[in-house]
């Protein structure tokens, strides 16, 4: 289909049209999203579809046109990304996982030993989950409900969990006489309670485990000592309260094309360094790219993870509020 020069303003959606998958969503003017960008953001909206029809629904009562129809694209569009229902839970899994494990290597400093490791992980393992309780239901209960591939996928996942509590037999003389057997039991109980509260829809923040559930690792290894340390802790506060206000209100800043373009970037693939940022967002000027990375940090919009030092890269994600402002800009250009 052409563009029909001539009679729309430059940027503006044809009538009727997706603006997304006509490539026509802009902010000032300027050239469209690029094709295997617009592919990404529609892999992101299945997904997101399908986590919205899985929760409501279960996976087994799932259907793709449920999937479809609260992600807003058609079947032909599902199918052109994945193989199948499975194989869009599995993708789901996958990206779970790759963000946990990031938030795990942000929670965890460099040098720390095993119990401020586990303890580490297991903050950010609930945390996220608190963060996207449809998500959690789907990873943690759902997937139970799915195929061979979706339960060897997390399989996979809880066998890496259980190798790193497995890492504490080298703690003490006591540890030494655990087994590998002993980390997936206690990786296998903490699923068990998780997925029960979650299967209950339980208003407790899960955060607020933490204690117990570390009481209940640390036991076999470092004994009763360190148990009731761990449990006598105070429970965390939640680190990412949720806001409820409209995140474009009071924004300093002028949201232009070029802006929206690198925010949708690092949405779609966190961890971007300066270079892939002005990739992916057409901007071919580095000195442009890094002016306009620092602003959106400084004004809470992105956040840093990467090593910071000569010569090291940067990676950059979007932040809480960054996440609900690129959410909020694309939701209103969909309406």
């Amino acid at each position: 289909m052409g563009r029909g020069a001539g009679h729309s303003a430059p940027g503006a959606p044809e009538a009727g049209g997706d603006p997304w998958r006509t490539g026509r969503f802009s902010l000032s003017g300027s050239a469209p999203l690029p094709r295997r960008q617009l592919a990404e953001i529609q892999r992101s909206r299945l997904l997101a579809g399908a986590v919205a029809a899985m929760d409501e629904l279960g996976y087994t009562q799932t259907t793709v046109t449920q999937i479809t129809a609260r992600a807003g694209v058609s079947r032909r569009t599902f199918y052109e990304v994945f193989d199948d229902q499975e194989a869009c839970l599995i993708a789901l899994l996958d990206d779970t996982i790759g963000l946990v494990v990031e938030e795990i290597r942000m929670e965890v400093p460099r040098g720390a030993g095993w119990r401020e490791r586990v303890r580490g992980g297991l903050g950010a393992i609930l945390a996220f989950l608190d963060r996207e309780p449809a998500l959690a239901r789907v990873c943690v209960v759902q997937a139970l409900r799915g195929g061979p591939k979706v339960l060897e996928r997390r399989e996979q996942a809880l066998a890496l969990l259980a190798e790193a509590i497995d890492a504490g037999r080298g703690e003490s003389a006591r540890a030494a006489k655990c087994t590998p057997v002993t980390a997936e039991g206690l990786v296998g109980a903490v699923f068990g309670i998780l997925y029960t509260r979650l299967l209950r829809r339980e208003p407790r923040p899960l955060r607020e485990l933490e204690g117990e559930l570390m009481s209940m690792i640390v036991l076999p290894y470092l004994g009763p000592e360190a148990a009731a340390d761990e449990l006598a802790r105070r429970a965390p506060r939640p680190r990412r309260p949720m806001r409820s206000q409209d995140p474009l209100k009071g924004l300093d800043m002028r949201l232009t094309y070029r802006t929206m373009r690198v925010l949708t970037a690092i949405a779609t693939r966190p961890g971007l360094n300066n270079r892939r940022v002005a990739y992916e967002a057409g901007v071919a000027d580095q000195g442009q790219i890094s002016k306009l990375l620092a602003r959106l940090e400084n004004l809470g919009l992105l956040s840093n993870t990467g090593e910071q030092g000569p010569g090291e890269a940067n990676a950059w994600r979007l932040t809480e509020r960054g996440r609900e402002l690129e959410e909020a800009i694309r939701a209103r250009v969909e309406r």
